[in-house]
């Protein structure tokens, strides 16, 4: 039987799988969390409708117990291990993407806490700017060949995608054959930095560029990393960004991510 009634995210099957992943990367103190199932069941609901914690259903426990695992859980860098334990099953790097996307940010997301005097800008900071498609957030991300997030990094909405991805080629767990992506990453500088890590470049170059070479059989495969984000903007909380931290907001990417490996 399942935890929950018509609210339920987890049946025993699905955690059977998310119970070990979830063991594994979590903190490890004197006292372990109670009824864990129930508690990440409301962190997925929330995330997946793009509730008001305090909307979470009775039945998935009190509210303020998801809002402070999550955040708490953010913190410490949880979700992003969930996301890195997932690929133990296999990064399929015969092609590899890159792609970033402008989510638009919900009024609430602004107003994170500055961090003293002479802290920069809190947009900045917290990967918020004004572009024009309005207030929102650059998300990137670095996916394999059979369209699996590996990597996601954010700017403010304003920011161009080509200064994320050199980390983003950085978080790759080996060399992948191509790496392709569209025209915001067209760059001599960084072609020549995919040729030296031993990949091959598959941009192409932009109409006021010389021609170069990018084969349209590899190209055209572009298709899968831009339905990777079509599933994860099925997230409500990944559509729309609700979070004032970076943290949090890398951290529901990273969550939504790891389900899409898991295919929950």
């Amino acid at each position: 039987m399942a935890e929950s009634n018509g609210n339920q995210v987890f049946t025993d099957a699905t955690w059977a799988v998310w119970e070990p992943l979830i063991e594994e990367v979590r903190p490890h103190g004197k006292t372990p969390p109670k009824s864990l199932r129930r508690t990440i069941s409301a962190i997925l609901w929330r995330h997946q409708n793009g509730a008001k914690w305090r909307s979470i259903p009775d039945d998935l426990g009190p509210w303020w117990l998801a809002a402070q695992l999550f955040i708490r859980w953010a913190k410490a860098g949880v979700w992003e291990r969930l996301l890195a334990l997932v690929q133990q099953q296999g990064v399929a790097l015969g092609m590899t993407f890159l792609d970033g996307t402008n989510i638009r940010a919900h009024h609430k997301a602004a107003g994170a806490e500055k961090r003293g005097p002479m802290a920069e800008s809190g947009d900045v900071r917290e990967a918020l700017g004004r572009s024009r498609g309005g207030y929102g957030t650059k998300a990137c991300v670095i996916a394999d060949g059979r369209g699996r997030a590996i990597a996601f990094a954010l700017a403010p909405g304003q920011a161009h995608e080509l200064p994320l991805a050199p980390g983003l080629l950085n978080s790759l767990p080996d060399v992948p054959r191509w790496i392709i992506g569209d025209r915001g990453y067209a760059s001599d500088a960084f072609r020549e930095r995919i040729w030296n890590m031993g990949a091959r470049p598959a941009i192409p170059p932009r109409r006021t560029d010389a021609p170069v070479a990018c084969p349209t059989w590899i190209y055209n495969n572009r298709s899968r990393v831009e339905n990777l984000w079509a599933r994860l903007k099925e997230w409500r909380a990944v559509a729309t960004r609700y979070e004032k931290t970076a943290r949090s907001f890398l951290s529901i990417l990273c969550l939504a991510a790891a389900a899409d490996w898991i295919k929950i």
